[in-house]
């Protein structure tokens, strides 16, 4: 099964969903290396004039980094493993074209920033939001530092310190997300916003999303080479070996993780 699929609705908007739903949309290394070509496709697609993103199934757009396989990550599969992550993130960030996350459900760690990495986010009142990275012995540094752009400094420390959930509704408040709906409208919004981005000029579109990378794309080279110096310190200390197993353990319980 693909880890994402690619749909294209009418009016030129195409809906790329992380399709691993038996997970949760975890990403995992089939997910971070499938994204950067699917969405590269798309905006070499002279038809497509919007992305929807989102997440297969109804109960996640993404759970965030798929525990059962970096429970075996050791510190030398931390280069690979963030610069996999940061490929995708720079893959959502490289789109020319208007991109809409429609987030129903958890969006959590490497999924939240998914959806943050698109231009406008979508969500409903009862989802929940996050950057747990902390509770699993990882620093939240790739969260922490793309959440500078969002929100004010004492909310960062927050969600990024404390790791845990905020609903859709407070992400609404906090300025996270663009739009509250009824959880069974969230993909019709998510459509209908990347159908009126992509009735805009499709060249003034593309030159002011080249503007907003320019005014960040130092920062985002940054991110990585923070997330690999932190996390092999995260891997050295031993925590994120001792903290994956148990959160494991207890999801597979039944057991809340946060």
């Amino acid at each position: 099964m693909p880890a994402v699929l690619v749909e294209h609705l009418d009016d030129g908007v195409a809906v790329v969903r992380l399709n691993r739903p038996a997970a949760l949309n975890a990403v995992n290394e089939d997910l971070r290396r499938a994204l950067p070509p699917a969405l590269a496709a798309l905006d070499a697609d002279k038809q497509v004039r919007a992305v929807v993103v989102t997440g297969a199934g109804e109960r996640a757009f993404s759970a965030g980094q798929d525990l059962a396989e970096a429970a075996h990550y050791t510190i030398g599969d931390v280069d690979r493993w963030f610069t996999e992550l940061h490929a995708a993130y720079g893959a959502v960030r490289a789109l020319d074209k208007p991109t809409v996350a429609a987030v129903v459900g958890v969006a959590a760690g490497a999924g939240y920033q998914i959806a943050l990495y698109c231009d406008l986010r979508v969500t409903h009142a009862e989802a929940k939001i996050g950057q747990p990275e902390v509770k699993t012995g990882l620093g939240s540094i790739l969260g922490t530092s793309l959440m500078m752009w969002h929100l004010p400094f004492g909310i960062n420390a927050e969600l990024s310190l404390t790791g845990d959930f905020v609903s859709g509704e407070r992400a609404y408040q906090l300025g996270i997300v663009n739009a509250l709906v009824p959880r069974g409208e969230v993909m019709t919004k998510a459509i209908a916003l990347a159908r009126a981005l992509g009735a805009r000029p499709p060249n003034a579109i593309r030159l002011t999303k080249q503007r907003m990378r320019e005014l960040t794309q130092a920062q985002f080279d940054d991110i990585l080479v923070a997330a690999k110096r932190y996390q092999r310190l995260a891997y050295e200390s031993g925590e994120p070996q001792q903290m994956m197993p148990r959160l494991l353990e207890a999801m597979g319980k039944g057991k809340p993780t946060s």
